[in-house]
Formats: structure tokens, sequence, C-alpha cells
């Protein structure tokens, strides 16, 4: 079965690349656009379960842009992205034909929360398992088994630390990022607390130098986990 698939439409380079890359590590296809004329011959290629509209694009802005593609029968979902928060500006994006609205800045959770739910209106599911170096991960039954079935009991904070190192996986991450993910933006923890639920992590998973995984230990950084092979169903 394949990933459900994602257009972003958006002009600037590195808002576009860093939504990319995030949406690409939670196991959606991703394809980028810069402009509607840029996004119109993708279009015309394929279906996309979701388009991912900024609102003040160059050109034809995404108002414009989302209410032509309605007239000519794309039916894909939309939400639109912008730093306009005047209600006005959500009724024209709603009038327009999009099925939500999201504010800039915005979270990178509420925002994934979001795709999610709009891919699953689809009909389609975002991937939920992860595996690797012989062990199963179901994000939806938030269970970690080995590849003989055996299951690993993780604590609710171990199981969202290790996807989120498996989804950043080949990444150097901070403490700060690991513990804004895993602990939540408003929660005030020790950074140290990062490296007792990693060595936990390893402990619980058997970890030793002949392991097809590694979460190495970054000095005065943080942590990046390396894979031997990794794939997503």
């Amino acid at each position: 079965m394949n990933p459900p698939s994602i257009l972003i439409v958006e002009d600037d380079a590195n808002l576009r690349l860093a939504l990319a890359d995030n949406l690409r590590d939670e196991g959606y296809e991703v394809a980028v656009a810069a402009h509607a004329r840029e996004a119109e011959p993708l279009l015309r290629a394929r279906t996309f379960d979701l388009l991912l509209l900024d609102v003040m694009l160059p050109g034809e802005d995404g108002y414009a842009f989302c209410r032509r593609l309605r007239a000519q029968g794309v039916r894909s979902m939309v939400m639109m992205l912008t730093a306009r928060s005047l209600e006005d500006d959500l009724v024209r994006g709603f009038e327009a034909g999009a099925q939500d609205y999201l504010t800039k800045p915005y979270r990178l959770r509420e925002l994934l929360a979001r795709v999610g739910a709009l891919v699953r209106r689809t009909g389609g599911e975002p991937p939920q398992v992860l595996s690797f170096a012989g062990f199963h991960m179901d994000l939806a039954r938030r269970a970690l088994s080995r590849a003989d079935g055996g299951e690993i009991e993780l604590t609710r904070t171990e199981f969202d630390l290790l996807a989120f190192l498996l989804k950043h996986r080949d990444r150097a991450l901070t403490r700060a990022e690991i513990l804004d993910a895993v602990w939540g933006q408003d929660v005030v923890v020790d950074p140290r607390t990062v490296d007792n639920f990693v060595s936990n992590l390893k402990k619980k998973l058997g970890w030793t130098s002949a392991s097809a995984f590694t979460i190495h230990t970054l000095r005065g950084v943080g942590y990046r986990l390396e894979l031997e092979s990794m794939t997503k169903p």
C-alpha cells in the first residue's frame, strides 16, 4: 500500500524544505512547489491526498488557487497555511474550498496531528508501524515487539522518545529539541533527564555493540540514532 501523498505549495524555501523533511520523516510521500504555476503540472500528473497551501503565494494567491482547483474538479483535502488569523481570513479559506486552516507560526506537533486527521478523511492512514533492527513499533497500539512477537514494555515517555528518535534518524538532535517534542514545550524538565531515558531504552532494547542500531551520544549537543536498515510498511 502506497503512503499518503502530500503536495506543499509554499514560496518560502526554508519553510518548504523543513515542512517536507518533517512530513517525509512521518512516512508521507511529499512533493513541493514554490507557487501555483509550479504546482499545476504536478497536479495534472497525479492525485494527491492532501494539499498544503500557503495563502500569500507570488502571483495567484492560495485562496484563488484553491477556488480554481475546486472548479476544475480537484477533490484533494486542502489545508491553508498563513500568518493571517482574522475571522474573515478563515472564512475566506473555507469558502475557497479548504478543509482546514492553520496560522503561522504553528507548532509542528499540531500540524502533524491535523495532517493525520485530514488524511484519514480521504480513507488513507498515516504510517502506523516502524520496523527497525529486528523490532516492530506499532504507533497506533503503542506497542513495541521483537521479530519473534515478544513485546517489550516501555513507559509512555520511553515510547515517545524512541518514536521521535526513529522518525528523525541520522539527525543530530539537541536535548532541547527532544524535550520539546517528547515532554512538551510547557513542561520544565532537567535536560539531563534525556540521558537517563536514553540509557533505559538501550537496556530494554538489549543494545550491544553488535546491534543493528546505535544511539550516539553527541557531547554537548544531544543524540543521533543510526540504523543499518529501516523500512516503513
